[in-house]
């Protein structure tokens, strides 16, 4: 089996599909931690890449330095990029905007999938046949923002969009190369993320589900 990779590994959506694809006889799986310790709480032939760190501008260079130490010099067939960050925001004095918090948002969905690419791209990992998957989201759908939904969470939604338009873009920069982009919303998950910030009363036990992506679809968004 071609290798797979998980960036955003260690929780949520990637924790899962770490423990998914690793169930697979003979499946090659790298999945990403940002912290330098391995996890252990999971099968023992995943092949982690630590200290993948998506606030760090190099870290494409680093995700690929890792992938050939570990002798990853073999195209990966698919690349799923599900990490995120998520802190709700509004204008009241005492939950408004704070700097940082939108700066990693904002890096961590749409800005660190672009650098990851590039470097996967230029060192020969992403051929023809190849796979990439943005998790994203309908919360970066204009369209279905509504008086009734309200405002708010100002960097989670425009984030998410923001990565909608790379995951387009990219898809038109890689169709020639026969590498297929696609961007899928899972639904709502309660993960550790959505736990933190009160969102447990969103909780649809559909859970996610990544389909298939075939070039003529390349740049579209599924859920």
């Amino acid at each position: 089996m071609s290798p797979i990779l998980i960036v955003g590994a260690t929780r949520g959506l990637g924790a899962s599909l770490i423990n998914q694809y690793a169930s697979e006889v003979g499946a090659l799986v790298y999945g990403t931690t940002r912290s330098n310790i391995i996890p252990s709480a999971f099968p023992a032939h995943v092949a982690w890449l630590p200290g993948v760190d998506l606030m760090e501008s190099g870290v494409g260079d680093r995700l690929v330095e890792l992938l050939l130490l570990a002798g990853g010099s073999k195209p990966l067939s698919t690349v799923i990029i599900t990490a995120g960050h998520f802190t709700t925001e509004d204008l009241s004095a005492d939950r408004g905007p704070r700097w940082e918090e939108e700066q990693r948002m904002y890096t961590t969905s749409s800005i660190a999938p672009v650098f990851i690419v590039h470097r996967l791209v230029q060192a020969g990992l992403l051929q023809s046949g190849s796979r990439v998957v943005l998790v994203s989201s309908e919360a970066g759908s204009i369209a279905l923002r509504h008086k009734k939904e309200g405002g708010g969470n100002y960097a989670h939604h425009a984030s998410k969009a923001a990565l909608n338009m790379v995951g387009k873009l990219l898809s038109l920069d890689l169709r020639d190369r026969g590498v297929v982009v696609s961007i899928v919303h899972p639904g709502f998950m309660r993960t550790e993320m959505t736990r933190g910030v009160g969102f447990d009363k969103y909780w649809d036990d559909g859970g996610g589900e990544l389909q298939a992506v075939c070039l003529p679809e390349t740049g579209t968004c599924v859920g």
